[in-house]
């Protein structure tokens, strides 16, 4: 076999690596915002410091931070997007829950660092938390009226869209870490964030893939603009 290098494979072989783009999913948990934005067509990489034997993709072990500060002195290495969900205890009820455990706002730095980075970003997060609503989704506007959990994304990029008003039905679902209401299993929770591969813990974590693949396009919608 020849060694000689061929500039025609070498652009073949970046065109196809090209073909979608390369998201790193921050914070990643078990891969339910990951799930939407392999949809929506985006490859996905994720980070975490736990381990997560449940995520259907490209996986680390990191810390996000310690990642992310990683991607800005790299001028964002090889992804094309950045999306962030980092941990919501410090805006939540759950600071009252336990009110001896510090949870510590992780969204400030994370959002500074991606600025940083200086990809097109997405944070994810609970209503309240100190964060722009650029979208605020929920479960009904998905075709699933009894999932009640209302996430906001922020975004670094034209976010002008409209959204229906919830549409809840009387047989409510939330999807949390202590249960919830009408909780009747596992089973009821999968089907209703239409996610069939984690478990309880993991659901009481994720963001609806339906969720990301509707900011998903519009990302792809956006990059392709700005392209």
């Amino acid at each position: 076999m020849s060694g000689r290098h061929n500039p025609e494979m070498d652009a073949e072989w970046e065109r196809q690596k090209k073909a979608r783009p390369l998201l790193l999913d921050l914070f990643c948990g078990a891969g339910g915002a990951a799930m939407g934005y392999y949809r929506a067509g985006f490859d996905v990489v994720g980070v975490d410091i736990k381990p997560q034997p449940h995520y259907p993709f490209e996986f680390v072990q990191s810390d996000a931070l310690v990642f992310a500060e990683r991607l800005a002195i790299n001028n964002g290495w090889r992804f094309d997007a950045v999306h962030a969900s980092p941990p919501c205890q410090a805006f939540t009820q759950a600071k009252t829950i336990h009110p001896t455990v510090e949870h510590p706002d992780l969204l400030t730095p994370t959002r500074a660092l991606l600025d940083l980075i200086g990809l097109p970003y997405v944070i994810e997060n609970v209503p309240n938390a100190p964060m722009r609503p650029d979208f605020v989704l929920c479960g009904s506007a998905f075709g699933e009226p009894r999932l009640r959990r209302h996430r906001w994304f922020e975004v670094n990029w034209d976010a002008a869209h409209l959204m229906a008003p919830c549409g809840h039905s009387d047989q409510l679902v939330s999807v949390f870490g202590h249960g919830g209401h009408r909780y009747h299993g596992v089973g009821e929770w999968r089907e209703v964030m239409g996610i069939d591969w984690m478990t309880r813990d993991e659901l009481a974590q994720a963001v609806p893939p339906s969720y990301t693949q509707f900011i998903g396009l519009h990302l792809l919608d956006q990059m392709a603009r700005v392209a």
